[in-house]
């Protein structure tokens, strides 16, 4: 490279690290469209529209329907933002929250009143014409009442005849994709859907529409092509497929076993409040100065060049959560968290491989060259297996689990870019100015090779020991309180205390003066929401018996002169359903497969693969012992932590394999596979090291500076970390050595 390229390299890195940082900070035009400030928030960190239904009739409804409809309304708010709650309040009245929102009514307009969709033919029985096209309104037009074409037979369906409503495509007899809408019938639905098809088709001979009426209005009216017989259907004439998304998502609604109404809406504050994003990201500038200056140290020039590189990557990242329009909550701060890891790990995979090639005398340039080289399919492997699962959670996850699978896919890419293509490219420049000397880059030494197998037992011993303990406690745990775990109310549910002060307050003032006292009387953790222009504040905690109500009710009254006919109390359902939790461990085991089939075909190997996966398990339980023994909450950030532990503790291991492989493709015959493994370990165990090492400084300054709620999910996230270090190291190439003993491949490769 040439010294006037080499300069514009620079000069190109540092403008488009200002320019992007200047849009995060003020925005594409100064007034700040585009920037960091527009990037929607959930719940949890900036507050939303909380709308109050309540079901329409005198009897009570069953479970059974209730969580029917729940079911349906989550599918349907998570249009909105995939951090959208839909929980029950009370025996007949469903709470929806939906973050990054103030409009209730604009809302309310668009989510309609769930329970009213009715599929009308086109003439009734009498021949009377059911609706019209009017051109003054541009829409079809009812010319009967709901009640007239109940009594004449013109509705043909009802909204709970439907089963399943999907946008997606097909192609048509010329061979073009177009976009549809799919529609499968109930068992009732599909004889009822024959006979209304079979006459409005008509043999082919003057076939009418079939129209959907919601709400209100009609959402289409397709014509019938056909008689349809077996429950299916396919609405065809959308533009897009966020159209025919729309449409199927408002035919899903429209299916609800109850009929709703709405009771009350208002806009609500944060869940963890100003401070908790203000710390957050106090947090992640400290962890980041101390990060570079650790590479710096560490690694001189080429940790400078990485410096520059993760400043970057940072600033894109930002640019990207307001570019793809992605709602950031806690979940996905750990995404990023993890991604930021994974970044530095590239980082250091490259920087250490450069090292190795200068104790064999490389020159630098040549070093550099040959470090990328042997760095890339390590790099590759470990992120794409952590892509592998973020697709995958993204796919088949619920709505809370898809806002982390969203943040660390989208990390996990720009920091393949910046370690990859910006790291070297500054590297290769700062060379060409005559940064050559290998002192500014450190030459790495050999290390005396540890014997990790010889010690195989020990540590097989002291991780069966805290699992057993694990288990243990959650034993005892379950005969004393009835959990395993200590479940928050995102899991089990609880009471949601709605209290109306004299004066309002600021969630850091309810923080400070009231919070205190709440949780010493209910015993428990409690989360608080603020009622936008209003004094109301909602205390949600665990299940309080009459007891507890009235003393928590005596202590408004007595220490904030509340009236206290103005406090209401409200048993609430979990926020995480039974359906969603299955969704989550349904969505990690597949990923999970997913990983292993890639490290199967990548490692020609399935004992890597297996290896893997058992370390994984390890790390997940060993998490969960600690959960019970420090009887820290689960929660929302439960799930968070759990990803981030598994694609942290895959990706760590597969840097320690890919080692083993490339030693494995250059032993003799004279070599034995145990040194072969102890070695491999040892040669990465400086990258396996630091890596964790910055990781886990970036979530201690958070667990020092972060509110209580993010110390809850801080904590067993740096238990996480050294966890998946220790298996790495320790068990992982143990494991896969004693596989490959216990089970020799037929064929020795050469």
């Amino acid at each position: 490279m040439k010294k006037s390229r080499a300069v514009a390299t620079l000069v190109a890195m540092f403008v488009a690290l200002i320019f992007i940082t200047f849009v995060d900070l003020f925005g594409i035009d100064g007034k700040g469209t585009g920037s960091a400030s527009e990037i929607k928030l959930g719940l949890d960190l900036a507050g939303g529209v909380s709308i109050t239904y309540q079901v329409v009739g005198e009897e009570e409804p069953s479970a059974t329907d209730m969580s029917d409809t729940i079911s349906k309304l989550q599918q349907r708010v998570w249009n909105y933002s995939t951090e959208a709650i839909v929980y029950q309040e009370g025996a007949d009245r469903i709470n929806i929250e939906i973050p990054g929102v103030t409009d209730a009514s604009a809302i309310l307009t668009e989510l309609g009143r769930p329970g009213t969709l009715y599929f009308i033919s086109q003439t009734g029985s009498d021949g009377q014409l059911n609706y019209s096209y009017s051109t003054e309104v541009g829409n079809y037009v009812l010319t009967r009442t709901i009640e007239e074409l109940e009594a004449d037979g013109s509705i043909v369906l009802v909204g709970t005849d439907i089963k399943e409503a999907q946008a997606g495509s097909q192609t048509d007899s010329m061979g073009n994709s177009q976009i549809i809408v799919h529609l499968v019938m109930t068992e009732e639905g599909k004889s009822k859907f024959a006979e209304a098809t079979r006459k409005a088709y008509n043999g082919g001979v003057n076939s009418e529409t079939i129209g959907i009426y919601y709400d209100g209005s009609f959402i289409s009216v397709p014509r019938v092509q056909g008689e349809l017989t077996d429950g299916v259907a396919q609405i065809t004439g959308q533009s897009t497929f966020e159209e025919a998304e729309k449409l199927a998502s408002t035919i899903r609604i429209g299916g609800l076993s109850l009929e709703l109404e709405e009771l009350h809406s208002k806009v609500v504050g944060a869940q963890l409040g100003v401070e908790a994003i203000e710390t957050s990201i106090l947090a992640a500038a400290i962890g980041l100065v101390i990060i570079i200056v650790f590479m710096i140290a560490v690694y001189y020039v080429s940790g400078a060049a990485s410096a520059l590189a993760l400043a970057l990557y940072v600033a894109i990242v930002v640019l990207l959560l307001k570019g793809f329009d992605l709602t950031l909550t806690l979940s996905g701060i750990a995404g990023i968290i993890l991604s930021i890891g994974m970044a530095v790990d590239a980082n250091v995979i490259i920087f250490a491989r450069i090292r190795e090639e200068l104790v064999t005398g490389k020159t630098v340039k040549s070093a550099m060259q040959i470090g990328y080289d042997k760095a890339l399919s390590a790099i590759i492997d470990g992120n794409i297996t952590t892509l592998i699962a973020a697709a995958v959670l993204y796919l088949l996850g619920p709505g809370n689990v898809k806002g982390f699978a969203q943040t660390l896919a989208l990390g996990i890419v720009v920091s393949m870019f910046t370690a990859l293509f910006v790291t070297k490219a500054i590297m290769n420049a700062l060379y060409a100015l005559g940064v050559r000397h290998e002192k500014w880059y450190g030459v790495g030494r050999e290390r005396k090779t540890i014997d990790f197998l010889g010690k195989k037992k020990l540590y097989a011993g002291i991780s069966i020991a805290l699992i057993v303990a694990g288990f243990v406690v959650m034993g005892v745990n379950k005969a004393t309180t009835g959990d395993f775990l200590n479940l928050s109310l995102e899991f089990k549910g609880g009471t949601a205390t709605t209290v109306n002060f004299n004066e309002s307050m600021t969630l850091e003032e309810i923080n400070a003066d009231v919070l205190p006292g709440v949780e010493e009387i209910v015993g428990s953790a409690v989360q608080i929401q603020t009622v936008q222009d209003s004094s109301e504040v909602i205390f949600k905690s665990s299940t309080l018996d009459m007891d507890t109500r009235d003393e928590l009710n005596q202590y408004f009254v007595s220490e904030f002169g509340v009236d206290e006919q103005l406090i209401t109390t409200e048993t609430i359902s979990s926020t995480i359903s039974g359906e969603m939790s299955r969704d989550t461990v349904v969505a990690i085991l597949v990923a999970i497969v997913g990983m292993l089939i890639y490290i199967r075909f990548r490692f020609s190997d399935i004992r890597f693969g297996i290896s893997s996966v058992v370390a994984l398990g390890h790390d997940v339980l060993v998490v969960l012992a600690f959960y019970a023994i420090a009887k820290v909450s689960v929660g929302n950030t439960f799930i968070a932590c759990i990803l981030t532990i598994v694609g942290y503790s895959i990706n760590a291991t597969i840097v320690i394999f890919d080692r083993i492989r490339e030693s494995m493709a250059e032993m003799t015959k004279k070599d034995d596979l145990k040194d072969i493994v102890n070695a491999s370990i040892t040669q990465t165990l400086s990258r396996s090291i630091f890596t964790s090492l910055t990781t886990f400084v970036m979530v201690a300054v958070l667990y020092i500076l972060g509110v209580t709620s993010i110390r809850e999910f801080a904590l067993p996230l740096m238990v996480g970390i050294f966890c998946g270090t220790y298996s790495s190291i320790c068990l992982a190439g143990a494991l896969w050595y004693v596989l490959r003993q216990k089970f020799p491949p037929k064929v020795e490769e050469e």
